[in-house]
């Protein structure tokens, strides 16, 4: 094959995977959208019940994700037949005015399981790829939110399987309190308006900072190593024997 030819076919190589990145970071803009509405319905809540929209919501957030990942096809369709009758289950059982303790420990850990899911594929599929650009940033911040939402459905779980109450607080326990409490220690903020008064909500506590800690030095680490890879069109488009 001549020099034109193979410039030519990695000038058209680059250009799918500009465009398979474009699409990539429309993607995970579209999953912070849904993040941000799934985080304020769960904010807003009062109690510790599961918003049964806010998990119909994670669903879909999860099915995006698996999409936008790329990952390989009959995952994908297992993943959604599962996540489908998930949430058709939620959904006929809101429609029939379904209440109760057992079906709140089941949305909890249901909706602790695919926040789990989501930024483990989002990390797994990230660390694979060179190069710093708007798709790697969107996916580390939205792995971050997942994680985040992830360890609130854990201290909502724990206060649905205990009748010790989560925090020392005198509005008591509740889904925005655990939501809020999750993102100020996943971040090691602390303010100190909430302390975990259970063993069981300490531990949790411990593990989140120490998670938000590690997550950040990967992260860093995954936009250093991308930030040695290939800055331009010319270094992409180099053939071997043009590179110094």
């Amino acid at each position: 094959m001549t020099a034109p030819a193979r410039r030519d076919r990695a000038r058209r190589r680059i250009v799918a995977r500009l465009s398979a990145d474009g699409a990539r970071s429309i993607g995970y803009a579209a999953i912070l959208a849904l993040l941000v509405v799934s985080y304020w319905l769960c904010a807003s809540q009062r109690s510790t019940d599961p918003n049964p929209i806010a998990f119909l919501l994670i669903l879909v957030t999860v099915a995006v994700v698996f999409r936008v990942t790329d990952t390989r096809a009959f995952v994908q369709h297992i993943a959604w037949a599962v996540l489908s009758v998930a949430g058709l289950a939620t959904i006929v059982a809101t429609l029939l005015g379904a209440e109760g303790h057992t079906l709140d420990v089941v949305l909890s850990a249901a909706s602790m399981v695919a926040l789990l899911i989501a930024p483990a594929v989002i990390i797994g599929h990230q660390a694979t790829r060179r190069g710093l650009n708007l798709e790697a940033l969107l996916a580390a911040i939205t792995a971050y939110v997942l994680v985040g939402l992830f360890f609130a459905f854990v201290l909502n779980l724990l206060s649905q399987l205990s009748a010790t109450p989560t925090f020392d607080a005198t509005d008591g326990d509740s889904l925005a309190n655990q939501v809020f409490f999750s993102f100020t220690t996943l971040t090691t903020t602390g303010y100190g308006n909430l302390v975990p008064v259970s063993t069981g909500a300490q531990t949790i506590a411990v593990s989140e900072a120490i998670t938000g800690q590690f997550f950040l030095i990967t992260a860093v680490a995954r936009i250093m190593r991308g930030a040695t890879g290939p800055t331009t069109a010319r270094d992409a488009l180099r053939t071997p024997k043009e590179t110094p």
